[in-house]
């Protein structure tokens, strides 16, 4: 047997070949009939996602703000309506369970972009060995004629902003996601970070280092990288892309005057995509709290769930000024599992919370390099004023905390005990998260809900037709697992690929045959030799097994159904037209 090398993410138990049943995928939400025939009931709608924003997240930017700024309550406080769940599809990957009652971002924000549950890693896909593409209230708008926008202080192709305008099976193919904002969606304005992403692939999916942010420019995007050129776009722009940073959008701690915080790209944003009679559906991530919370850095996820919440206080002005907008706010997940309490002490300490002057990224950088326990001292007083660092202290930060994040997630773990606040770890939790919400999307969100509800809510008030963009989605793409040989042949599940174009597939036990049938056709695949013939002639595809899953070329599949299927590596998936 050649040597087969995995490509692609497994969700969900590999279709065995035996017995030949087919699995299942989450079916595509869609409207009712009577929400096809609604009309809009607000022009606009606005999603604001505090991604990792847990209630304690929230509690801890409101203590802050109470004691350090003068201000009882957050500008998100006065819109709270209730809170969701947040689980994904069940997942595994090679036995391994990958997903479940905790979620990531990307199975969160299929959910609440396209109303369906999915698995952990899925950019708005389905849960099978085909996945089906899911279209977002972004994409449904898009048909309808309404502008569209994605704001965020991660980068625009990570995880949150992808699933609103692009389709893959794993969120790490970022290229692919800034590739299909330019080719397969008409998203108006994109604000973010994530410039190293905006680059080419080869036919065989490897990365160049060509960009293709020119190709933004032919298509009538103005592209900006600062705050100055942020400043610059005004309502006649049209379309815009704004990339604030190679990576995500620098930490509030560590930001300089350049940069763009997330209310000035929220209001630009909101600028620009009014100048649309039909009106506009964006969405604005506060990226980092998440990124925060998973390094343990209580005093960056105070900041940055400030900056998110200068963000709502714009959207929300604007919705009351224009009066026919809605406004929803909420969370993907909670991350770091953060208590504002431990080692059983009554109190927290919030005057030592803005002690610490950059982002503990950052100062984890600078104590990678610290050779002795002095150098630690030295940092630690250098970043946050704390001069008593004990030894003890400061050999464990040297030591580094034991996970991925070394220094850095040592530093956090000395600093928050001080700021009497405790962690679970550096991923994410299965809490629910609170939903705001503003306009007659209110009614729809309140209460106790499913993050799908978001969804459904936001296309019921504006008035667009998530079937009708998931039906178009579907009839031109697949998702597939597939496999790569060393010979850089692309094979694919035959069973569920044959099964997704409309073949019958049997297994006959007498001459240990699959057969695969459609249109007339027959291609017979001996399970012992690998043999496969069409219509009873030797065909010379390469047909493979692994793991019992019997894998056949796209070729095959072509010959089998008379259509032309074409393989897109770096997207991975075929296109059906």
């Amino acid at each position: 047997m050649k040597k087969i090398i995995h490509r692609s993410m497994i969700a969900g138990t590999a279709i065995a070949l035996l017995p030949l049943t087919l699995a299942n995928g989450a079916l595509a939400a869609g409207t009712t009939a009577a929400e096809k025939e609604q009309k809009a009931v607000s022009k606009n709608v606005i999603v604001l996602i505090g991604d990792g924003m847990g209630p304690a997240q929230v509690s801890a930017g409101r203590t802050f703000s109470k004691n350090k700024l003068g201000k009882d309550h957050l500008e998100l406080d006065s819109y709270y309506v209730g809170q969701a769940t947040t689980y994904a599809d069940r997942g595994e990957d090679g036995g391994t369970i990958v997903s479940g009652e905790v979620t990531d971002s990307a199975s969160a924000g299929t959910a609440f972009a396209t109303g369906n549950k999915t698995y952990n890693a899925a950019i708005s896909v389905s849960n099978e060995d085909v996945s089906k593409p899911f279209a977002s209230v972004i994409e449904a708008s898009e048909l309808a004629g309404k502008a569209t926008g994605l704001v965020t202080t991660a980068r625009i192709t990570h995880a949150t902003p992808a699933v609103y305008a692009s389709h893959v099976r794993n969120r790490d193919n970022e290229s692919a996601i800034a590739s299909q904002y330019l080719n397969d969606g008409n998203v108006d304005v994109l604000f973010g970070g994530g410039k190293q992403f905006f680059v080419s692939k080869d036919e065989k999916g490897k990365r160049t280092d060509k960009t293709i942010i020119p190709d933004f420019e032919k298509e009538g995007y103005k592209v900006v990288y600062d705050k100055q050129g942020l400043a610059s776009l005004d309502g006649k722009t049209g379309k815009a892309l704004g990339l604030f940073g190679n990576s995500h959008v620098d930490y509030v701690l560590d930001r300089t005057n350049t940069v763009p915080n997330l209310a000035e790209m929220t209001s630009k944003a909101i600028d620009i995509l009014s100048a649309n009679p039909k009106g506009f559906t964006m969405m604005v991530e506060g990226g980092r709290i998440d990124h925060a919370g998973h390094a343990n850095d209580l005093p960056s996820v105070v900041q940055e769930m400030l900056d998110f919440d200068a963000a709502v206080k714009v959207a929300m002005e604007f919705a009351k000024k224009d009066g026919n907008t809605s406004v929803v706010v909420t969370a993907d997940h909670e991350t770091g599992g953060l208590s504002l309490s431990r080692d059983n002490i009554y109190e927290i300490n919030v005057d030592a919370w803005d002690d610490q002057q950059k982002s503990s990224e950052l100062i984890g950088g600078e104590l990678n390099k610290a050779k002795t326990v002095e150098d630690v001292k030295a940092l630690v007083a250098k970043y946050t004023g704390h001069t008593d660092l004990t030894d003890d202290e400061a050999k464990f930060i040297l030591a580094g905390d034991g996970s991925s994040y070394k220094q850095e997630g040592a530093f956090n773990a000395v600093m928050s005990k001080r700021y009497l606040v405790g962690w679970s770890g550096h991923g994410h939790s299965a809490v629910d998260v609170g939903v705001w919400a503003y306009g007659p999307i209110a009614e729809k969100v309140k209460g106790q809900i499913d993050n799908t509800e978001i969804a459904r809510a936001v296309a019921s008030v504006a008035g667009i037709d998530l079937k009708a963009a998931t039906d178009k989605l579907q009839s031109e793409y697949v998702y597939p697992k597939f496999k790569i040989t060393r010979e850089g042949a692309v094979l694919y599940p035959a069973r569920a690929l044959a099964e997704t174009l409309g073949a019958q597939v049997k297994w006959n036990g007498d001459s240990r045959e699959v057969v695969l049938s459609a249109g007339g056709s027959n291609l017979s695949v001996n399970i012992d030799t690998q043999a496969a013939a069409l219509n009873g002639q030797a065909s010379g595809f390469q047909a493979n097994i692994d793991n019992n899953v019997l894998y056949l070329p796209l070729e095959a599949f072509n010959k089998l159904t008379g259509k032309n299927l074409t393989w897109d590596a770096l997207s991975e998936r075929i296109k059906l037209k």
